[in-house]
């Protein structure tokens, strides 16, 4: 009867704190803190070199940049960029459109351009970047792919801290082959890119057949997919960036779509197509529901261990966290957070719809007693009668802290 009576006194009086215990491992219920961001942007900017400059377009001096025709934030009717596509629906970005390109520009020019664009504060920024690392001088004075790479890397880096709440828009560089595809027979072409020097690493010997030239324009154009695929793969490390999966590369543009000022640059025309080509491949608009996370904790030494998951009807992109005042961290696998620190995180759909943001405080202890302490410092729960186990009244790490608690050892079927 003795032994019958102290198991149910350490059941009673362990009950409380394994339930404490029980709560702990279950879904957390945070808090909200910024609302969610879905839907039409409010704001946008774009980057990039002379296309997105909308160079040579009428009715703009020649040879001069023309930014109201440009493909991402122009305003003009006939080339319904994307802003005016936007425009369209959210009138709310009327007059937020920014065009941080510069002509002649090169990748390692990105990382300037995009810290303009964070001093804006937009919801929606586009890239089309490289194609003057593929159009030089000479072949041999073409970007090399890890330069490319690291420069591509640079800007990401610093848009994503800067513009954190930005959709990005990465496009893949134009198939400069087919430029030269299209017009290597054209008279007014064959004057225009040797009279100006016009992207001769392909473009130079324009009417040669010979091997070498070949070979030459075969090694351009590797080079310019090698490109793309470094926007993909480094588009792919940040949740808010879409690539737009080679549209532009695949894009058969036309003589028509290409300026007759120099042969190189997109025509009105070009503009246009780029604008709906393009569109097509960004984000979504339509779609304005936001995703859905969860959190559970565990208790770690210290503090707790918190796994994140997400779904939405159409695609998770990521989700991401922050300690305390930290940055934005993508995540992908449980995180740590010591008693006291706040984890916020948020989880971001395949079109750029944001979350509301939710917060959780790690507890320094549960029921009085610190979270989840190193057991091999803690008794074991000794053997029952017959060397069979005893009570389980708790395992694992609940039952190292339940014993430590009352400060004896149980055998729990006998007291010793």
């Amino acid at each position: 009867m003795r032994r019958i009576r102290l198991r149910r006194a350490a059941v009673r009086a362990i009950w409380p704190l394994l339930a404490c215990f029980v709560g702990v491992f279950a879904t957390i219920s945070p808090a909200a803190a910024d609302p969610a961001k879905v839907g039409y942007p409010n704001s946008m900017a774009s980057t990039g070199d002379s296309i997105t400059r909308a160079f040579g377009t009428f009715p703009c001096a020649v040879f001069a940049d023309c930014p109201v025709n440009a493909w991402s934030t122009g305003t003009t009717a006939a080339v319904n960029s994307h802003y005016s596509r936007i425009l369209a629906t959210n009138s709310l970005i009327s007059g937020s459109n920014f065009n941080d390109a510069v002509s002649g520009a090169r990748m390692t020019h990105l990382n300037g351009q995009v810290l303009s664009v964070n001093t804006r504060n937009v919801d929606y920024v586009t890239i089309l970047m490289g194609a003057n690392d593929v159009c030089t001088s000479s072949e041999a004075a073409m970007t090399s792919v890890s330069d490319f790479q690291s420069q591509f890397q640079a800007a990401m880096s610093t848009l994503s801290a800067g513009s954190p709440d930005a959709r990005i828009y990465v496009s893949s560089i134009p198939d400069l082959y087919q430029l030269w595809s299209i017009l290597h027979t054209d008279a007014g072409a064959l004057l225009a890119w040797p009279t100006f020097g016009i992207c001769q690493s392909m473009l130079a010997n324009a009417t040669s057949m010979a091997q070498a030239d070949i070979d030459r324009r075969g090694r351009v154009r590797q080079r310019n997919i090698d490109f793309n695929t470094q926007l993909q793969q480094v588009c792919a490390q940040y949740i808010h960036c879409r690539f737009d999966n080679n549209t532009a590369f695949n894009w058969a543009f036309t003589p028509a779509d290409v300026s007759t000022f120099d042969y190189f640059h997109p025509s009105l025309t070009g503009q246009t197509l780029a604008a709906a080509v393009s569109y097509g491949a960004t984000f979504a608009f339509t779609d304005n529901a936001a995703p859905v996370s969860n959190a559970t904790a565990l208790p770690a030494t210290g503090g707790m261990n918190v796994s994140l998951t997400a779904t939405d009807a159409v695609g998770v992109s990521g989700i991401e966290y922050k300690l305390g005042s930290g940055g934005w961290v993508r995540y992908t696998a449980p995180v740590f957070v010591a008693g006291e620190t706040t984890i916020t995180w948020r989880a971001v759909d395949v079109n750029g719809n944001i979350e509301a943001t939710s917060a959780y405080t790690a507890p320094v202890s549960v029921g009085g007693i610190a979270v989840a302490p190193d057991i091999s410092e803690l008794p074991r729960p000794a053997r029952g009668d017959g060397g069979r186990p005893g009570y389980p009244i708790a395992i694992g790490v609940l039952a190292a802290v339940t014993l430590s608690v009352f400060g004896a050892r149980f055998a729990l079927g006998r007291r010793r």
